[in-house]
């Protein structure tokens, strides 16, 4: 209970730090998942529409997949330097490989019967896409949403080892001050962000497939 108690005279005590230090945070992560969103759902499109660009593709995402963040970070100072925007290409490297698997995926495990169909009936490239393959494939996509949105507020908070604020500021200073319950509160809050975030895009998934009444669902 003491433990608890310093956590809440923490928050108590330092809240418009933490308000600031969550605005941080928001903020990186939105910028990092429309980022990586947009990139990722873009290359996944394209290798779907030309399949001998996906192996080589997917390999040099998975690259960046596997290594570490901070290593990644360390990597991208003498290119970019030190502060926010590091982070967020950091992030983003690591974002678009579930966006590109994911749309891939989506994309290429259509039925061929229903797009055979839809060319037949005299739908152009871009309807078939529009039209049909991605509302097709949006649950898969946004399932690669989610994955990259709790993944970046996950990774995210190693923005505060090169300056870039966010709530890795407080878990850091709590590390480096050997102060247990600072360290706490800003894991507690970055853990809460998290699964706030997850929550709300499992509604909108959930909002989706009862208005395409998906059997089961």
């Amino acid at each position: 209970m003491e433990f608890i108690s310093k956590v809440i005279q923490i928050y108590a005590e330092r809240w418009p730090w933490f308000l600031k230090l969550l605005g941080e945070q928001l903020r990186i992560s939105l910028i990092s998942v429309l980022l990586s969103g947009v990139i990722g759902m873009g290359i996944g499109i394209f290798i779907s529409e030309h399949r001998r660009f996906a192996e080589p593709v997917m390999a040099v995402c998975n690259l960046f997949y596997t290594i570490p963040g901070i290593a990644l970070i360390g990597l991208l100072i003498p290119v970019i330097g030190i502060g926010e925007k590091n982070a967020i290409t950091a992030i983003v490297l690591y974002g678009i490989m579930p966006m590109v698997r994911n749309t891939y995926t989506g994309l290429t495990g259509i039925d061929a019967n229903i797009l055979d169909a839809a060319t037949g009936l005299g739908s152009s490239r871009w309807q078939l896409m529009t039209r049909i393959r991605l509302p097709l494939a949006v649950n898969v996509i946004l399932a690669g949403i989610r994955n990259v949105t709790v993944m970046s507020i996950a990774t995210g908070s190693i923005a505060a080892f090169v300056g870039g604020g966010g709530l890795g500021e407080a878990i850091y200073r709590g590390i480096t001050m050997y102060n247990t319950a600072m360290t706490f509160a800003g894991s507690f809050l970055l853990v809460l962000l998290a699964l706030l975030c997850d929550f709300l895009i499992s509604r909108i998934e959930k909002q989706i497939q009862k208005k395409r009444r998906i059997p089961g669902k």
